[in-house]
């Protein structure tokens, strides 16, 4: 009864975090990759001894490629971007490095893919949160007492955009500081978080909607305090091991996944919170208001 005795204060931390969240994006911004605005990937490796980034920047600087990012890939390697460029450049950029360079790979995406995949990401979105409030409220239809239905979704969506925004947040932190961009795997992290973290949300409800079905509990406090009771242990255990197998990735993972592990990571470790000290006291906190 901890977390509902103190349900305020569980609310007011998610807010505050929500808010820090989207003012790091608002200030902070998020870099697009190159999947998403167009451009050109050249990764290389280096066969004896990786030189200083800036004398591999200043390398490339004479070839006039505009805006270039240069970020260390691996113990040898080096990943280049560069606005959209065409074969003959291409070879310029490995021809600067010298021989002692071998090129891992190429990618260039145009700005009019990029555009589309930005367009069909923001629609992946909009479809998963109606098909989570739609599904939620149709497994719990007969849940109408003391909260119906429908705010049992609605509270899911609100869990998840808290679920979403706060590593989202500490990407745009990251993003400033070490010139993280966002690419398609970002995109699939954040669909994978709002899965992972509905789930998470969904094994709790369920549990309140059996004891109100019981009838054990004498209030609607007391039955979502004991339904966390009898949840959070599982919970907290089962997002831990997923946690612990990411934070392998992070750290001994290739570096093409590390963003995609850091957001799978923050994802369930927001997830696993929000489904026990934010949705089920907004259950309860709905169910006030209500009264009034």
């Amino acid at each position: 009864m901890f977390i509902i005795k103190n349900k305020k204060i569980f609310v007011i931390i998610s807010a505050v975090l929500i808010v820090l969240s989207v003012s790091a994006v608002i200030f902070s911004g998020l870099k697009l990759g190159i999947d998403f605005k167009g451009g050109s990937l050249t990764e290389v490796e280096y066969k004896t001894s990786r030189p200083e980034q800036t004398l591999v920047s200043e390398s490339i600087k004479p070839l006039a490629l505009g805006e270039m990012v240069i970020q260390p890939m691996g113990t040898m390697g080096y990943s280049i971007k560069t606005k959209q460029i065409n074969e003959t450049e291409r070879a310029s950029i490995i021809t600067a490095l010298g021989s002692d360079v071998t090129e891992k790979s190429f990618t260039s995406v145009g700005p009019s893919v990029g555009a589309e995949l930005v367009r069909k990401s923001i629609i992946s979105f909009i479809l998963v949160a109606l098909g989570i409030i739609f599904w939620i409220s149709f497994s719990f239809r007969k849940v109408s007492k003391p909260v119906s239905s429908w705010k049992y979704g609605f509270i899911a969506i609100v869990t998840l955009v808290h679920d979403i925004l706060i590593p989202v947040g500490a990407f745009a932190v990251l993003s400033s500081i070490y010139g993280t961009e966002i690419d398609t795997l970002f995109v699939v992290a954040i669909l994978t978080v709002l899965g992972l973290s509905v789930s998470d949300t969904i094994v709790v409800f369920d549990r309140i909607r059996e004891n109100i079905r019981v009838g054990h509990y004498k209030t609607f406090e007391e039955t979502v305090g004991k339904s966390l009771e009898q949840v959070y242990t599982r919970s907290i255990a089962t997002s831990s091991t997923v946690i612990i197998a990411l934070l392998a990735l992070v750290f001994f993972g290739p570096e093409s996944t590390k963003v995609f592990a850091m957001m799978l990571t923050a994802g369930m470790f927001f997830g696993t919170y929000s489904s026990i000290f934010l949705a089920s006291p907004l259950l309860v906190i709905v169910k006030d208001m209500q009264k009034k």
